[in-house]
């Protein structure tokens, strides 16, 4: 009599990653982690709640909020992908990928324009078989995103804190950062007029056209998102307006919305409080900024990105023009500099694994002169 073996049932396989999760959220998981060492030295008080800016909070929680649900309805693909079927050499289509990215970014903000637009990117270099420019494009779009959104004050989440935080205007604004935006779009016109202007044809099909009324009505609530950066509306009333408006309209919008940033936000806000309570450190972090906001600004750029860097720093130093200018322009350079940077990592090594040692040599070299550049046009203007 045989005796029938049972093979033991192997574990449902969960397609669940630590290291892809910590990856992913390593820039809120220092802040945390930081702002957790500075508690030991300040003991928790009344004052904890004086260091957050909920205005910057609520600001960056709607504009997120609206642009997921205008990303549900495909509303930023159907418009890019209009634009770009409308180029038929491979350098009008290098152009109009990049500068999709670079307008947009001047609305979304760089994070959201970088996962809206790349995807396009390799799908119109993959239809008309140039993927041997996607090193090129997905860098070109990485820094349109950090520069474009320069420009206006929601346009990076660095600027919405900073706008707010020394109570700048927007005629000021724009006096500080019109500079440094022409000169890098020159820069990045400059970049793309050197790709060859072949004939190709781009088989990318277009998207189906989105709800007239729901894009209406998402346009209006990022208007009220917006008008809490100018001090038209208290945050609450627009955070209220926003919330009852999707909550009703479009639910899965909420879960869309990038909550590292926010508490990355958070975590620095304690961080840096903490910091200019405890004396010793606060003299020296005010005397080490004093000497150069903007080069000390880039420097931290580099290692603990733009949006921690801009909250810290601001703790120390009233040189709010250069310390503006240092959290846009630092954005550029290493790829820790900016979570726009990982982004785009991270979306060229899912479609091109094999040629990543070519897109970090086109990285480096196009962010360090970018970065290069602007540093020494800021350094010329400081100088009068």
């Amino acid at each position: 009599m045989s005796t029938k073996v049972i093979a033991p049932r192997k574990a449902p396989h969960i397609n669940f990653s630590f290291k892809r999760l910590v990856c992913k959220n390593l820039l809120p998981i220092i802040a945390l982690a930081l702002a957790a060492i500075t508690c030991i030295f300040v003991p928790f008080d009344r004052n904890y709640l004086d260091y957050f800016d909920l205005s910057t909070l609520a600001t960056l929680f709607c504009t997120l909020a609206v642009v997921s649900a205008f990303k549900n309805i495909k509303f930023f693909t159907w418009l890019a992908k209009k634009i770009v079927l409308k180029f038929g050499t491979l350098r009008n289509t290098v152009i109009a990928l990049v500068f999709v990215t670079y307008f947009g970014s001047m609305i979304m903000a760089n994070d959201m324009a970088l996962i809206t637009f790349l995807p396009l990117g390799y799908i119109a270099l993959e239809s008309c078989e140039r993927k041997d420019k996607m090193p090129l494009v997905f860098v070109m779009q990485n820094v349109a995103a950090n520069l474009g959104g320069m420009l206006t004050p929601f346009g990076n989440p660095q600027n919405i804190y900073i706008y707010g935080y020394y109570g700048l205007g927007f005629t000021e604004f724009l006096k500080i950062m019109a500079l440094p935006c022409i000169v890098a779009l020159l820069m990045i016109v400059c970049v793309c007029l050197c790709v060859k202007n072949d004939d190709i044809k781009l088989y990318a099909e277009q998207e189906k056209r989105p709800s007239v009324w729901r894009s209406v009505v998402y346009g209006i609530l990022f208007v009220l998102s917006v008008l809490i950066v100018f001090d038209v509306l208290p945050w609450y009333v627009s955070l209220i307006a926003v919330v009852v408006a999707l909550l009703a309209l479009d639910r899965k919008a909420f879960a869309k919305v990038d909550y590292g940033l926010l508490i990355t936000f958070c975590a620095f806000f304690v961080f840096s409080g903490n910091l200019a309570r405890i004396g010793a450190i606060s003299e020296l972090l005010s005397q080490f900024v004093a000497k150069s906001p903007l080069l000390v600004g880039v420097a931290s750029c580099q290692f603990i990105s733009n949006v921690p860097t801009a909250v810290l720093l601001s703790k120390f130093t009233d040189d709010y023009a250069n310390l503006l200018v240092a959290v846009n322009i630092g954005g550029l350079g290493t790829p820790i500099a900016s979570l726009a940077s990982l982004i785009t990592l991270n979306e060229f090594r899912k479609h091109d694994r094999q040629n990543i040692k070519k897109y970090l040599g086109v990285f480096f070299a196009v962010n360090f002169g970018f970065l290069a550049a602007l540093v020494v046009v800021q350094l010329i203007v400081s100088a009068f």
